[in-house]
């Protein structure tokens, strides 16, 4: 138990004040490594499609969270159009590490300096658990896809490639 407490940043303490049900996973796996998501998957010891990255966009001039599965990449366009938006790229990384708080390769939809509005990929809708970044390089946090969805405001829409 002692692990937790030392392992807590803003998105676990949001999951833990608002009673939702989640499960740490540390992990060891460099950011810098290719095919870091699938490396983190196998870690971790899950399907791939379980696991899922968080990417910052910017839409037309504002910045929106994107969330997909480590299997594929963000569909800029069909983000975009999620967010009632025309043109997306990804965010500059000291943008979107200042908005959320958080840093490259930890960066949570949840527990962000700054709540963005987010999209997360319609095919979490299919999982009991999924897995996301709990706020810092090296841990994951597993809950169910509608807590994630209902704690960030999220809309689903296909936006993985």
């Amino acid at each position: 138990m002692a692990k937790k407490a030392a392992a807590g940043t803003p998105a676990t303490a949001l999951l833990t004040s608002r009673k939702v049900e989640h499960t740490l996973h540390p992990y060891d796996v460099s950011p810098d490594a290719p095919n870091y998501g699938a490396l983190v998957a196998e870690a971790l010891g899950v399907e791939p499609r379980k696991v899922f990255k968080t990417l910052v966009a910017d839409v037309d001039g504002a910045l929106v969270v994107g969330v997909v599965p480590v299997t594929g990449d963000l569909d800029l366009k069909a983000l975009a159009h999620a967010a009632g938006g025309k043109r997306a790229t990804l965010a500059d990384r000291a943008a979107a590490e200042r908005s959320s708080g958080y840093v490259r390769g930890g960066i949570s939809p949840l527990g962000q300096r700054k709540k963005l509005p987010t999209v997360v990929d319609d095919s979490a809708l299919a999982l009991d658990l999924m897995f996301i970044s709990a706020g810092r390089r090296g841990l994951q946090v597993s809950l169910a896809p509608g807590d994630l969805i209902r704690l960030s405001d999220a809309v689903t829409a296909q936006i993985r490639t």
